[in-house]
């Protein structure tokens, strides 16, 4: 009785992480969010996130797997950031998933994030996030990290990968 009890207690621990890796951010994140803006989008650019799913330890002879979130900062406090694309790829550069069906506008100083659960490891040691970008006018540059949380045994750690642009293009 009591392995089935622990094991309902887990099923249940893991499921919100799995059911929130599979609803939209526009689901997620809608007070984040506002209207597309009307006027053209004169200003783009994106960025390279690496990220870790897992990790290997102890001369290679261990793998740590890591719980993996993006997040997506408007650093504007004036106008919307236009977010076009979110896209996860492995080890290889295969895409493993994207994260929306359409851009998104962002409020000024809101925030987007993308969560990936400990247990999914299709990115493996050289995972990395594509996010392309875009405004209607000069904006704050937004910020994109990924936050890393994983552990072994009695020791837990976290480490942050900071977004690098690839490109902006402007007026």
């Amino acid at each position: 009785m009591q392995i089935v009890l622990a094991m309902i207690a887990s099923l249940a621990w893991t499921m919100p992480a799995i059911a929130q890796s599979k609803v939209n951010i526009e689901q997620s994140f809608a007070d984040s969010l506002t209207a597309m803006p009307k006027e053209a989008l004169s200003v783009s650019g994106g960025f390279y996130v690496p990220a870790y799913s897992s990790v290997a330890m102890s001369q290679g002879r261990l793998r740590v797997d890591f719980s993996v979130t993006l997040s997506v900062h408007n650093a504007s406090e004036t106008q919307p950031l236009i977010v076009k694309r979110i896209a996860y790829f492995d080890t290889s550069g295969k895409m493993v998933e994207s994260y929306l069906k359409a851009p998104v506008a962002l409020k000024p100083l809101a925030t987007v994030s993308v969560f990936i659960p400990t247990d999914d490891v299709r990115g493996g040691t050289g995972a990395n996030f594509i996010v392309d970008w875009a405004a209607t006018s000069e904006i704050s540059e937004p910020v994109v990290e990924a936050l890393m949380v994983g552990g072994v045994a009695n020791a837990h750690y976290a480490f942050v990968s900071q977004g690098r642009p690839t490109r902006t293009a402007g007026k």
